[in-house]
């Protein structure tokens, strides 16, 4: 199955001059869907994780079928004020600016093997910060996984080294 049969093609969104890859079409094909969720539980798999993050909020609609699948759980990683427990925070830079990430600091126990999800990995800024959260916890990020890698972003240069997995690259 060619899972970039299922993207959508979005030019100038959200602004003049930008490719949007749209994953709706890819959720709304119940067999495409399962098919790139298993192609992650598979590389989880692998990896013998004990938890999956997903920061908000595609990596939740990833990342939540990866944990069920694998019988085990769910971080979600959200903007400040969204959690009502006491949480870690990170600052991380955007283009213009910055923004914050934050977990409930009770999360990841210490020696955690972490598998980060998210729907695409572009610049890579939020998910460099979400591995820093992890780490910040005490867990070990074994890896991450994407649907879609925007190569000539350079994300990964933000991976830190975190081995990762993405199903399909534009």
């Amino acid at each position: 199955m060619d899972l970039k049969d299922y993207i959508a093609r979005v030019d100038n969104y959200p602004s003049e001059g930008i490719i949007f890859r749209d994953i709706t079409p890819l959720m709304a094909d119940g067999k495409a869907f399962s098919h790139a969720t298993q192609l992650i539980v598979d590389y989880a798999k692998e990896l013998e994780v004990d938890v999956i993050v997903g920061p908000e909020a595609r990596g939740f609609i990833v990342g939540c079928p990866v944990a069920f699948a694998l019988e085990i759980g769910f971080v979600p990683v959200r903007k400040p004020g969204k959690l009502p427990r006491e949480v870690e925070s990170v600052d991380y830079s955007l283009e213009y600016g910055t923004n914050t990430l934050t977990m409930h600091k009770d999360a990841i126990t210490k020696g955690q093997k972490v598998l980060i999800i998210d729907d695409l990995l572009a610049t890579g800024g939020t998910i460099g910060a979400t591995i820093e959260l992890v780490e910040k916890l005490g867990g070990e990020v074994v890896g991450c996984a994407f649907l879609i890698e925007l190569k000539d972003l350079n994300g990964k240069e933000n991976l830190k080294g975190v081995p990762y997995k993405a199903l399909m690259e534009y």
